[in-house]
């Protein structure tokens, strides 16, 4: 039977709205020109009503490991010593790029699926008082776990060193406060939570983190946040800015205002909730052992091909998903639960999930994980 209908169920990129896509195709404006220096200074705003700041964002036209080497290289100096909470594919990124700029790097190594806690934070960092920063992930997009970022922060924002927080896969998807939790940096990537093309990445931080940019001797120049500061006060970047997403972005915020921050966190919530339901219903294990509500992991079962498990989703079906990374390849698959997604699209995965795992040979019942699903969705 030929597929009709695509989905794109990846933890990113992730589904654009139509209003968004159409933004897209607006004739192109030069990003100096009046009209354009006023959207700028529009959706950076809006950006503070994303991240539950008072403080600018500088908006970088690259992917969000051009944000998480922006934040590295303007405030960690060679032989620094900083902390990385390392639990998955991004927290190891935080580690090699730490590391490529001479950053003394001190661990705190969890298996894949778990997360640190803040009391293990606490005590790597009573026993290294000179910490400069502290480096963790809102959510760790390999794994599909969530961390207690606010519990991160009020450890950290009793010492000397900084939280750096990457929040590329969980902004715009799971609660971040970075003001009222005492967050000194944020970094995130437009192609997912943000319904977004991918190509624009930012970076947010306060006067705590601006002191270690004041005094950092790093060599750079593209992503110097000192002349991205500069060029702020007229509404433009340092570089030629991704103009066309800027745009999208504008009709983006007016979505997620329309919808209601709360609310859009609610609905990840609550698909996310629904889909782990459907997942044990289905005789399938999840991965995480704290999941969060951005990207639901879930074991590949004895007895079947894990890879086979998304090219047949995929070229069948028509339904894209990821599957595992690095030594997790073809021993997990990952739903993606965050920007433009709603019942209707998680429930066609769903029942594409199923007729993939009957045709695989794994033994359930079919229906069941659907009419799982279902029930959470009927819950007030």
């Amino acid at each position: 039977m030929k597929t009709l209908y695509k989905f794109l169920l990846a933890p990113g990129p992730t589904p654009l709205p139509e209003e968004v896509r159409l933004e897209g195709a607006r004739e192109i404006t030069h990003h100096k020109h009046p009209v354009a220096k006023k959207m700028f200074r529009k959706v950076t705003d809006d950006m503070k009503w994303l991240l539950g700041t008072k403080y600018d964002s500088y908006l970088l036209a690259s992917s969000g490991s051009g944000a998480m080497e922006t934040a590295v290289q303007n405030l960690i100096n060679t032989g620094d010593k900083v902390i990385i909470i390392n639990a998955g594919n991004f927290g190891g990124r935080w580690v090699k790029i730490n590391k490529a700029y001479g950053a003394n790097v001190v661990e705190i190594k969890k298996d894949w699926g778990d997360m640190a806690t803040p009391a293990e934070l606490e005590a790597v960092l009573k026993a290294n008082p000179d910490t400069v920063a502290v480096f963790c992930q809102l959510s760790e997009t390999s794994t599909g776990a969530c961390s207690d970022t606010a519990g991160f922060a009020k450890i950290v924002s009793k010492t000397n060193a900084i939280l750096v927080v990457d929040g590329v896969s969980g902004i715009g998807v799971v609660p971040l406060k970075m003001d009222e939790w005492n967050v000194d940096v944020v970094v995130g990537g437009s192609q997912k939570g943000m319904m977004l093309p991918p190509g624009m990445a930012f970076i947010c931080m306060n006067e705590k983190a601006w002191k270690l940019v004041e005094n950092n001797k790093q060599h750079k120049f593209y992503f110097d946040l000192k002349l991205f500061q500069k060029k702020l006060v007229d509404n433009e970047t340092p570089w030629t800015p991704p103009i066309g997403i800027i745009y999208q972005a504008d009709k983006a915020f007016e979505m997620m205002k329309a919808e209601g921050l709360e609310n859009v966190w609610a609905r990840s919530t609550k698909l996310a909730k629904g889909i782990r339901t459907a997942m044990k219903a289905m005789n399938l294990e999840l991965f995480a052992k704290c999941p969060g509500d951005a990207v639901t992991t879930v074991k590949i079962p004895d007895g079947v091909d894990g890879k086979k498990v998304t090219s047949v989703i995929r070229d069948k079906y028509g339904i894209t998903i990821a599957g595992g990374q690095g030594d997790f390849s073809g021993k997990i698959f990952r739903l993606g639960h965050m920007g433009y997604m709603d019942m209707y699209s998680e429930l066609a995965c769903l029942a594409a999930l199923e007729l993939t795992f009957k045709e695989l040979g794994h033994k359930f019942e079919i229906g069941s994980g659907v009419s799982a699903f279902m029930k959470e969705m009927a819950q007030e």
